[in-house]
């Protein structure tokens, strides 16, 4: 049943991920199709991670109220209706609508799994499970842009919104039929606005939990540079085609889902800040040899090379950030949902802004690229100094 359950809540944070990876290849068509430049088709992007960072403020507190398994399945009908609109949308104006009706529903089940995680497990075994659904949630990022270019190629543009919509459904009736509920009616919250409101308010005014959400959205800045910057990366930079975006993604979630691995079986046996401390330290040697070889190499950066380095900074990642999110949501026992949506709203805020405002200026080069993810792990790791520092002041 715990394998199951893993495999269920994966595949919920698959969804969101989905809808951003799997019609990268397609972007320089869409903006053909609707004769619009490279940074308005950017905000196809933008707009979906702005809608998804800002609906899972909600996700969680929703799921404390009426119980994680009715906002589910009312999100997953939401985000598949949005994808067939996509597929069908007659304008670039609404392509951007039903983009943001994606965003608004797909991070339901990766929010809302972390509280399911939490109101099943506790500790390191939390902790282990936390990377199993990490290890098996990293195929979605590698399969989706090979996907969608093999998608592009054969049916065009459109067909990578119909595959989501199919998704979608699929996950609808799985979650209905096998998917258990784990916050049982006497745990709920009331549904009250003020009460809701305070509850809000005393997790924003926890330093030690908002630097710690900071830490880990900084970190996974990194990846989303890359991510917001897939299809410049892949087609100008390293000058392949619309079908080789697995050069950039297998590596990226190689790394990942080998550091989730790892990082799972040690759980039990290595203390949290060891596995920060090996996460970071591996980071650290990512972002030395990325910037190293990007400036060595200059216009000339080719694969592998260029995309290596990127395995062992997600490999770090995916090792170092199990730690920190069990430590952030047990800050807040009795209000882990809105803990989860906070944490989530945090890292996916910080993703939006780094693909859809910082991305577009790092443009056209790899060594800019590198340089930024560096510049996002500094600031996570002084976030996490931090939290450190917060955490010994509370206890005095």
């Amino acid at each position: 049943m715990q394998r199951l359950l893993t495999v269920i809540l994966a595949c919920l944070g698959m969804v969101g991920a989905l809808a951003i990876d799997t019609y990268l290849p397609s972007i320089p068509a869409i903006g053909r199709a609707f004769a619009v430049g490279p940074v308005a088709v950017q905000q196809t992007l933008s707009v979906f991670l702005f809608t998804f960072a800002f609906m899972m403020l909600f996700h969680g507190t929703l799921s404390d109220s009426f119980g994680r398994r009715p906002v589910i399945l009312v999100a997953l009908v939401i985000y598949t209706l949005g994808s067939a609109g996509a597929a069908l949308a007659p304008s670039f104006g609404w392509l951007l609508a039903f983009r943001a009706m994606q965003g608004l529903a797909a991070g339901a089940g990766s929010v809302i799994g972390q509280a399911i995680v939490q109101d099943r497990f506790s500790g390191a075994q939390a902790q282990k499970m936390m990377s199993h659904i990490m290890m098996v949630f990293g195929l979605a990022p590698a399969i989706a842009p090979v996907l969608g270019g093999w998608l592009h190629v054969h049916f065009g543009w459109r067909a990578t919104f119909w595959f989501l919509a199919l998704f979608g459904t699929l996950m609808l009736l799985v979650c209905w039929r096998l998917l258990p509920e784990s916050l049982p009616r006497e745990k709920r919250h009331a549904f009250h606005g003020l009460a809701i409101a305070r509850n809000y308010l005393k997790v924003l005014g926890h330093s030690q939990f908002l630097l710690l959400s900071l830490s880990v959205g900084l970190a996974f800045g990194g990846l989303s540079l890359y991510i917001g910057s897939a299809a410049n990366f892949v087609m100008e930079i390293l000058r392949l085609p619309e079908t080789a975006f697995g050069w950039m993604f297998i590596p990226l979630i190689s790394g990942m889902v080998i550091g989730s691995a790892w990082g799972g079986k040690r759980a039990a046996t290595h203390a949290p800040a060891t596995m920060r401390a090996i996460g970071f330290g591996l980071m650290a040697l990512a972002c030395v040899l990325n910037v190293g070889y990007a400036a060595w190499a200059g216009d000339a950066v080719t694969v592998p090379w260029a995309v290596l380095p990127l395995m062992v900074y997600t490999f770090g990642l995916a090792v170092a950030m199990p730690a920190i999110q069990v430590a952030a949501l047990g800050l807040f026992p009795e209000n882990r949902g809105l803990a989860a949506s906070m944490l989530a709203f945090i890292q996916m805020m910080s993703f939006a802004l780094v693909s859809g405002l910082v991305a577009p200026i790092l443009f056209g080069s790899a060594f800019r690229l590198a340089c930024g993810v560096a510049v996002g792990l500094a600031a996570s790791y002084a976030a996490l100094c931090l939290a450190g520092l917060a955490a010994r002041g509370r206890r005095r």
